[in-house]
């Protein structure tokens, strides 16, 4: 697996800066555009095959300077989905019109472009009431989720209509090392961590029994490179995940229990208003078939690497 010169938005944050590290050794150079209002510097590899730019990864004059020397584009930046219930325009701006623009300025200016791969979300299956959930299926809750969903079918537009080469990923609830547990906007797996670091109850949301499908970061980041690299999938959609449910009491049990405790302190809280969906899991069918990708990782073998991976942060 081998790239020419790659972008990459939102390269700063958790999954886009894994990305780069993955991709860094394999690619001849590699442009990172973010405006680091969820994201950190510090994330970014330093090498000399990495070019970091600050700002609007819609801002059209980096666009006009970056694009034309590229054959990759990553599509990771977003407004995130407790954002989006707080501040709907911004949701709208990053997530939807910011996605045109890149598009609209990719189509033009991008003329040996291979691929561009877009990371959508598992969000846009709300409720389902199939579960594992296919790609056919939607139900949107959130504007997070409308401004991710509407996205997904200006790319498939794109490829349609001016044939250009689009993959596009939803991801399930990524977790892993990389991800900076005390940032406001990191996951639930994060967020316990961070509160068994500190010696805090872990926070529960409701009555805990609401389920997620937790994937671990290198299993999203090799399905993210296979679906870049494959004949197979230009102008495809797929799930990304494990197919299984974990509730979230079971997930702070399972986080306590490598830590060595039988019975960590819980502290349960009302639900807010973005807390729409009670179980959640996705059908990873699709790319299994096309790609012959699954998840080398369990909940537990992921999260005893995070783990891992947190304590030697802790101890530098």
């Amino acid at each position: 697996m081998a790239f020419g010169r790659v972008l990459i938005t939102g390269g700063a944050g958790f999954v886009g800066s894994q990305l780069l590290k993955r991709i860094e050794p394999l690619a001849d150079h590699v442009y990172v555009i973010d405006d680091l209002s969820s994201g950190s510097r510090d994330a970014v590899i330093s090498s000399d095959k990495v070019t970091f730019i600050q700002g609007s990864y819609y801002q059209e004059d980096l666009l006009e300077e970056v694009l034309p020397r590229v054959e990759w584009v990553f599509h990771l930046a977003c407004s995130s989905l407790s954002v989006s219930v707080i501040d709907m325009r911004k949701d709208f701006d990053t997530n939807l019109y910011g996605a045109f623009v890149l598009l609209e300025k990719t189509r033009a200016l991008c003329s040996s472009l291979r691929r561009i791969v877009y990371t959508s979300t598992a969000s846009v299956y709300g409720n389902a009431p199939v579960r594992p959930t296919p790609e056919t299926y939607y139900q949107i809750t959130a504007p997070y989720a409308a401004s991710k969903f509407a996205a997904e079918h200006y790319f498939e537009m794109y490829f349609r209509n001016f044939r250009l080469p689009v993959t596009t990923v939803r991801l399930s609830n990524v977790f892993g090392p990389g991800q900076v547990t005390s940032n406001p906007y990191c996951g639930v797996v994060a967020k316990f961590f961070e509160c068994l670091h500190h010696g805090e109850p872990f926070p529960i949301i409701g009555d805990g029994l609401q389920t997620r499908d937790f994937t671990y970061v290198e299993d999203a980041i090799d399905a993210i490179l296979l679906a870049a690299v494959s004949g197979n999938s230009i102008g495809k959609l797929y799930n990304i995940g494990t197919g299984i449910e974990t509730n979230i009491r079971q997930l702070a049990e399972t986080i306590a229990s490598i830590n060595g405790y039988r019975d960590y302190p819980l502290s349960f809280l009302p639900k807010r208003p973005i807390d729409h969906i009670a179980n959640r899991s996705v059908d990873c069918r699709l790319i299994r078939q096309d790609l012959h990708w699954g998840p080398k990782y369990t909940l537990e073998q992921g999260l005893r690497e995070t783990n891992s991976w947190l304590k030697q942060q802790q101890s530098e």
